[in-house]
């Protein structure tokens, strides 16, 4: 029997949403989306380690774990319960029947240890914090011998949040529901985006507050993007790039408008915020054009980065 890893890193791609709608407010507060999602090739890389090997550490004697989670990014991403990546750890391990332990000094209690690369902006709609829970489920799946398939480990996504079921995939999908229902979408060609980041996050609760008091009426399709997706045609899908929650996000927001009309002016394809902001994504026609109105937009973000997309799904490794 090969041995189990000791090491796993995970690389999970953001995503940026091509068309969001809300259907309605439901009676347990959250909203009724139809979402079509699609990967970016901005990523967040997680290594897990196992510290502690050896009789005690197999799979079949663990009884009880502890995590140690670590990153290299800002005081605005918590270390503790509140860190979705730590959230999915705890929930697989309730699922394959570990207990939680602070006990790291008694003997024979294994250790696993997360560390994150934050590359992916916090609070940005980009799923950064639900990418990252992905990217635990996966890794902890292999480390722990879980043997979970795809489909069990977007069951407990789906316990985490709204964007973490297609971030284990990944890819492009339409999502419905409260986001967590999920299917793959046919997609062609390749696309290139500006994506102006601002450092201030905003709050996705506070976005659905405001929307339910500025959001519009309608009910919009995603049929112009998914025949757009279908025949690669770039311009087609910049055109129909659309957002209900844009407008609760610029009434909180409202320099982001001029950042979405910036990117417009320089020659994006189109522009939209993605999901609950407050990054904004330009779709440009060529990879040159991106690094052309990249340069030009440069000033009125706190940050600016030329990424393509589909950008695939998880990337698993071991060390």
């Amino acid at each position: 029997m090969a041995a189990s890893p000791t090491h796993v890193r995970v690389r999970v791609p953001s995503k940026v949403n091509l068309f969001l709608a809300v259907r309605g407010r439901r009676d347990d507060g959250y909203h009724e989306l139809v979402t079509v999602l699609q990967t970016v090739s901005i990523h967040d890389t997680l290594v897990a380690r196992l510290e502690r090997t050896g009789a005690s550490a197999h799979p079949a004697a663990r009884r009880f774990m502890e995590i140690a989670f670590s990153h290299d990014a800002d005081g605005a991403v918590p270390t503790d319960d509140d860190n979705l990546a730590v959230q999915a750890a705890r929930r697989l391990m309730r699922e394959v029947g570990m207990g939680a332990t602070d006990r790291t000094s008694q003997c024979g209690v294994p250790v696993t240890q997360l560390h994150l690369r934050k590359r992916i902006p916090t609070g940005a709609g980009m799923a950064g914090g639900s990418a990252d829970a992905a990217a635990s489920l996966i890794a902890l799946n292999h480390l722990w011998d879980a043997d979970l398939d795809s489909y069990q480990l977007r069951e407990l996504a789906a316990d985490l949040g709204a964007d973490v079921p297609f971030c284990i995939n990944g890819g492009t999908a339409i999502a419905t529901g409260i986001g967590t229902s999920t299917a793959q979408v046919l997609t062609r060609g390749t696309y290139y985006w500006v994506v102006g980041i601002s450092d201030e996050p905003l709050s996705t609760p506070e976005v659905y507050r405001a929307y339910d008091t500025v959001g519009s009426g309608g009910e919009p399709e995603p049929d112009a993007v998914l025949q757009a997706l279908r025949t690669g045609d770039a311009e087609a899908l910049g055109a129909a790039l659309h957002n209900d929650l844009e407008a609760a996000a610029f009434h909180l927001r409202p320099a982001l408008a001029g950042g979405r009309d910036a990117l417009m002016e320089a020659g994006c394809l189109g522009a939209v915020v993605s999901g609950s902001g407050p990054t904004v994504v330009g779709l440009a026609g060529s990879a040159q054009q991106a690094t052309a109105i990249a340069e030009v937009v440069a000033d009125g973000f706190d940050r600016v980065e030329v990424a393509l997309s589909p950008a695939g799904g998880p990337e698993l490794s071991y060390g």
